[in-house]
């Protein structure tokens, strides 16, 4: 599909690249851009063959520097509220996505962009990345998620001592504290998203789907009720042809044919 903002890509067949496109304005999140993001998703999401999302930013320079700034000058409240109504709609799309999404950051993920980067399943960053919810130094706050997704992913002391700084850092530091999953020089990285993506889109669709569910919804839950809610969804694949084909095609020794059935 043809979008202003967005460029998409469909790699093997079965992984689709979503590309923030403005590199001009370091991939700044426009409401054009945040309603794009959401027509792109909403409609991978109806294609079966599409298995894997990756989300990145076009140019070296950055994944996405946030909100667009130039794009809110001026604006009144209702503008304003209309404009991050898109945004939040945005990273809903991306938190509830029933696939896989793996955020892919060469460049600054700065604000609503580390907010967009969150919003997905894991990260990969280039060594040239930054990262940095920096909103308390314009007068805001975190508003895409933000407070929450980083304190659940790096505990709650750290994750407001770098809001109150509205801190910004790199690559490595991100690594440390368990923010992004690896980190590759910025030529290897898509390749890199790719490969993994590739590999993951090999496993039963639905049990892929049911394991990002499980962790999702248990993450918030009380240990008895999160394994409750593991055991619901295990049950849900033992009558799928894909859970009777895994195990054939292991006493076969042969590569499985899943469906996503």
């Amino acid at each position: 599909m043809t979008y202003k903002t967005i460029l998409t890509e469909l790699v093997d067949g079965a992984i689709g690249i979503v590309t923030l496109n403005r590199p001009e304005a370091a991939n700044a999140l426009s409401r054009q851009m945040a309603e794009e993001l959401v027509g792109t998703l909403h409609y991978a999401e109806t294609q079966s063959n599409i298995r894997v999302i990756i989300l990145t930013g076009a140019g070296k320079k950055a994944f996405c520097a946030g909100a667009d700034l130039k794009e809110r000058q001026g604006m009144d409240r209702q503008q304003w509220n209309a404009q991050h109504h898109a945004f939040e709609k945005a990273v809903a799309a991306l938190m509830h996505y029933k696939k896989p999404v793996i955020a892919a950051v060469g460049g600054a993920a700065i604000g609503g962009g580390m907010e967009l980067a969150m919003a997905c399943d894991f990260i990969y960053a280039s060594k040239t990345a930054t990262f940095g919810l920096t909103e308390a130094r314009l007068g805001i706050m975190p508003g895409m998620g933000g407070t929450q997704t980083l304190s659940r992913t790096i505990g709650a002391r750290r994750a407001k001592e770098m809001m109150f700084l509205g801190h910004i850092f790199g690559a490595e530091e991100a690594y440390d504290i368990g923010l992004v999953n690896r980190i590759y020089a910025p030529s290897s990285l898509m390749e890199a998203a790719v490969s993994t993506a590739l590999a993951i889109s090999g496993n039963a669709p639905l049990s892929v789907a049911a394991i990002k569910h499980a962790v999702d919804e248990g993450a918030d839950e009380p240990l008895a009720h999160a394994l409750q809610t593991e055991l619901r969804h295990y049950n849900q694949l033992l009558d799928t042809k894909d859970r009777h084909e895994g195990v054939n095609a292991f006493n076969e020794k042969r590569k499985p044919r899943f469906t996503g059935s």
